[in-house]
């Protein structure tokens, strides 16, 4: 059986939909976040998975090797970036094999405010990507996408949800 690292920063609907999925012949053997308030964490708990806490420092060469340094520790085949709000060093990148999920439809608006994005754009559609994380911010090469149609009256709010409904299926799959 394959080992897996989640990496998330927030609430973890992602993170859930990858713990649920009872076909997945994935083991999750731990759950990384930045931010120890961080509702995911809590979830993984419950879950039975370990939980590791590594804030962001003012220096951020410690922060990157302490992420990597516990990431090599637990032994992945592979590193799940499912709503982790953070850059991965190249270092990191290039030593694990990394996927994250994008609320865009890469490489349309990249970074941290895809969706916000998309709207001011005024495109009809948008959707979510899962790609192997590179070097670059979501510039790795793209494994899987859906499109998401933008309706009218949407708002970064009511898009970023329905896009997140496609996004847990998405990431699933490809994981």
């Amino acid at each position: 059986m394959k080992r897996a690292v989640i990496l998330a920063s927030g609430n973890g609907s992602l993170a859930q939909a990858i713990i649920d999925d009872a076909q997945l012949s994935t083991q999750i053997v731990a759950l990384i976040s930045d931010r120890a308030d961080a509702l995911v964490l809590e979830r993984a708990r419950l879950s039975g998975i370990s939980t590791h806490v590594i804030e962001m420092k003012s220096n951020r060469q410690v922060w990157d090797r302490e992420i990597l340094d516990c990431v090599n520790n637990l032994k992945p085949d592979l590193v799940i970036s499912a709503g982790f709000m953070r850059i991965l060093s190249p270092d990191f990148v290039r030593t694990f094999p990394t996927i994250n999920s994008h609320p865009a439809l890469l490489p349309l608006f990249p970074g941290a405010h895809a969706v916000r994005d998309a709207l001011a754009a005024g495109v009809r559609e948008t959707g979510t990507t899962i790609h192997w994380v590179d070097e670059g911010v979501d510039t790795g090469k793209i494994i899987r996408q859906v499109k998401v149609s933008i309706l009218p009256g949407d708002n970064e709010a009511s898009l970023h949800e329905r896009i997140k409904e496609v996004e847990r299926g998405l990431i699933v799959a490809a994981v």
